[in-house]
C-alpha cells in the first residue's frame, strides 16, 4: 500500500507541479464559465422549463471542450514514460503491473474530479451574486456531477489504454479523441435511422447524451452506472494486459 501511495503522489506531481496541469484546469474553468454564461443568456432571452444546470451542460460548447479533456490528461501517462525510457525502469522495480496501471488511472481521475470544483463554485456564485434562489434542484446538480464522474471514469480508461498502446503522446491523444468522438456520434444513430430498427435500444443504452439528459434532469438510471463501470473495468483490464506484456517482453 505504501508503494501504491508513492506511485499516486508521483503521478499527481506530474499534474500539479507542471504548468500543463494548471493550463488544463484554467481551460476547463474558462469553458465551463462560457457554458454557464451562454445558459444564463438563454434564460434571459427566452423562458425555459429546464433548470440552469441542465441547460449549461447541454450547450454545444460543453461537448466541445468535455471530450478534449481526456486526451489532454491521459496522453502522457504511459506514452511519455515509454518514450523517455522511464517506464522500463518503473516496470523493473519491485512493483506490480496492476499497481502501476491503477496509480496512473487514479491520479488521472483525481485530477479530473478537481477540474469540476470551479464549476461548483460558479453555480454557488450565481446564488451569492444574484441573491435569488438557485435555478435548479439539488437532484439535478447531484445527478449531473454523478454522470460526469461516471463518464469521466470510462473516458479516462479509454485514454489510459490509448496511451499504453504507443510511445507517442500525439498518437495517444488522436486515438483517444477519435474513439470518444465516435462514441459521441453513436448517440445520434436513433435520430438518423429512427426508433424502428432492432438495435435502437442498444444505441440508447450507450448514448452519453441520453445519460446526461436523464441525470441532469435529476433521474438516476442504474443501467448507465453499470454500463460505465463495466466499460471502465474492461478497458483497465486491457491496459493491464498491454503494460504487462511490455514488462515481460523486456
Amino acid at each position: 500500500m505504501r508503494l501504491f501511495r508513492i506511485l499516486i503522489f508521483k503521478e499527481l506531481k506530474g499534474f500539479y507541479l507542471a504548468p500543463f496541469g494548471w493550463i488544463v484546469l484554467a481551460f476547463v474553468t474558462l469553458m465551463q464559465g462560457i457554458s454557464l454564461s451562454t445558459a444564463m443568456k438563454g434564460f434571459r432571452d427566452t423562458p425555459m422549463k429546464d433548470s440552469l444546470v441542465y441547460v449549461t451542460f447541454h450547450t454545444p460548447v460543453f461537448w466541445f471542450y468535455f471530450l478534449f479533456i481526456f486526451p489532454l490528461i491521459t496522453m502522457r501517462l504511459f506514452a511519455e514514460e515509454e518514450r523517455t525510457g522511464t517506464l522500463e525502469t518503473l516496470l523493473t522495480a519491485p512493483v506490480r503491473t496492476s499497481q502501476v496501471v491503477a496509480s496512473k488511472y487514479l491520479a488521472a481521475m483525481i485530477f479530473y474530479a478537481v477540474l469540476w470544483l470551479p464549476s461548483l463554485i460558479q453555480f454557488k456564485l450565481f446564488e451569492w451574486v444574484t441573491g435569488l434562489p438557485p435555478a435548479w434542484t439539488g437532484g439535478a446538480l447531484g445527478g449531473t456531477f454523478t454522470i460526469l464522474m461516471l463518464m469521466g471514469a470510462a473516458f479516462t480508461a479509454v485514454g489510459c489504454l490509448a496511451s499504453a498502446l504507443t510511445s507517442s503522446q500525439i498518437i495517444a491523444g488522436i486515438i483517444t479523441i477519435g474513439l470518444l468522438v465516435i462514441q459521441y456520434f453513436v448517440g445520434y444513430v436513433t435520430l438518423i435511422w429512427g426508433e424502428a430498427f432492432a438495435g435502437a435500444e442498444f444505441f440508447h443504452y450507450i448514448s452519453s447524451q441520453r445519460h446526461l439528459h436523464y441525470f441532469a434532469s435529476g433521474l438516476l438510471d442504474s443501467r448507465a452506472v453499470v454500463y460505465y463501470l463495466s466499460v471502465t473495468g474492461f478497458l483497465l483490464f486491457l491496459t493491464y494486459q498491454v503494460v504487462d506484456f511490455r514488462r515481460w517482453r523486456k
